[in-house]
């Protein structure tokens, strides 16, 4: 006999397991209807407590499979590799990745999410380039795939549609921390897309879902040991989110960041996180590591990548001009400077607030039917360790309501914390697990 919404609910709160037949039936009761929006609130919430056992998260990425359809890449040339990140602010790697990639030969094709809590999303970081289409239908990704070598777009209704819907949940509901529901978020993902390898970036920091190094080495060893299960390959980095990811933190800003990279220029971290990534891709491939690396450095630096860019924008009918002419780009109307409170050395950079802040000035959502404003957001002037003086410009707003936006700089200045000397793990690449 079916176990109810109402006993499901209540036995996970108290910490019970369920069988693999029981959680999948409840994941299609709530496709179907018969179990609510808030009574799969209530079992996420009760999850984000009690956690999942190995047989239940299976049972639980498996439910989220078979919701829709596998995308079935095997006619493609190529080796399929993807990349994912658990999120981040400012984090725009994959605009950079997934060319710099495809440049290198293998097939990266990415199904990507929108905005997360306080983190911004692919997704809409792509949607503020005019024109682009982020929807495909599953043989215009595959047509992508084979011309172009890349692909980027966000979930369709037949690809795991009940991960969909639950991931819209998660951001309203405080649930998005939970080390299962974002393993089994990413894992049915990548499986149900075709990928033959995964090149995992775990955010670890005050700016991520995982604080802690040892909370991000438990979610890759799950998102590892869930994907080897389906067969696909998985490697890791455990990388610094204590700051932003380069200066830029909005959409349409962090995809001028990122054009600046595939130019050969940006900031210095996001570089090194592309390349480190795209040598992990390679090596999943068959690459040795030696090799991967030179490969990626000399694609970046020689405008491969950034050839590439401009496909993957025309193919996904979007205006490839933005390589050359940022101001096609969407544009916030006023501009707000943010200053140094105090002089020190910038030793702490509360990078969630920062990305809350993004959320009020419309970069992100509070909500999942909130709009999106793709032309706010902040280009940050500092990075920890800096000297900085009182007066300093420690970011500019970028906002499309003035009023608003002197208001955010004002709170974004407290962002900013001066001391002696910085206390935190400097490293950006903390940890590489295989």
């Amino acid at each position: 006999m079916p176990v109810s919404a109402y006993d499901f609910i209540r036995k996970k709160r108290i910490g019970n397991t369920f069988s693999s037949d029981e959680v999948k039936e409840f994941v299609e009761g709530y496709l179907e209807g018969t179990v609510a929006d808030y009574q799969m609130s209530a079992w996420l919430m009760a999850v984000n407590f009690n956690g999942l056992s190995d047989e239940e998260l299976f049972a639980y990425t498996e439910a989220l499979i078979e919701s829709g359809e596998r995308f079935d890449l095997s006619g493609i040339r190529g080796i399929k590799v993807d990349k994912h990140s658990t999120g981040g602010v400012g984090d725009k790697v994959s605009l950079v990745l997934a060319p710099l990639a495809a440049s290198c030969g293998l097939v990266v094709p990415m199904v990507s999410g929108r905005g997360l809590g306080h983190t911004g999303g692919t997704l809409d970081k792509l949607a503020s380039i005019p024109g682009f289409r982020t929807f495909l239908s599953e043989d215009e990704f595959k047509r992508l795939l084979e011309d172009v070598g890349a692909a980027m777009m966000g979930q369709t209704g037949e690809l795991c549609p009940a991960d969909a819907r639950i991931y819209a949940l998660r951001d309203v509901t405080a649930t998005v921390e939970s080390i299962p529901l974002i393993a089994a978020s990413i894992s049915s993902k990548k499986i149900a897309e075709g990928s033959q390898g995964l090149a995992l970036d775990v955010k670890v920091g005050n700016g991520a879902f995982m604080k802690t190094k040892e909370e991000g080495k438990k979610l890759a060893g799950t998102i590892i040991g869930v994907t080897a299960r389906f067969g696909v390959r998985t490697n890791a980095l455990l990388t610094n989110m204590d700051e932003p990811t380069g200066k830029a933190v909005g959409n349409a800003l962090e995809v001028r960041e990122a054009i600046d990279c595939l130019k050969g220029g940006g900031p210095a971290d996001l570089r090194t996180l592309a390349l480190e990534l795209c040598s992990k891709m390679l090596c999943l491939s068959g690459v040795e590591e030696s090799r991967a690396r030179e490969n990626a450095v000399s694609n970046l630096d020689s405008g491969k990548a950034l050839d590439k860019f401009r496909e993957i924008v025309r193919g996904q009918g979007g205006d490839e001009r933005i390589a050359e002419d940022y101001s096609i780009l969407p544009q916030a109307e006023a501009r707000v400077e943010a200053r140094a409170l105090d002089n020190g050395v910038l030793t702490e950079i509360d990078t969630y607030r920062i990305g809350m802040l993004a959320v009020e000035l419309g970069a992100g959502r509070r909500r999942k039917e909130d709009a999106v404003d793709p032309a706010v957001g902040f280009v940050i002037e500092k990075k920890l360790g800096d000297a900085v003086k009182k007066g300093d410009l420690l970011a500019t707003v970028h906002a499309n309501d003035s009023k608003k936006g002197e208001t955010v700089a004002e709170k974004l200045e407290g962002c900013f914390r001066m001391g002696d000397k910085t206390s935190s793990d400097s490293r950006l690449i903390i940890e590489r697990i295989e």
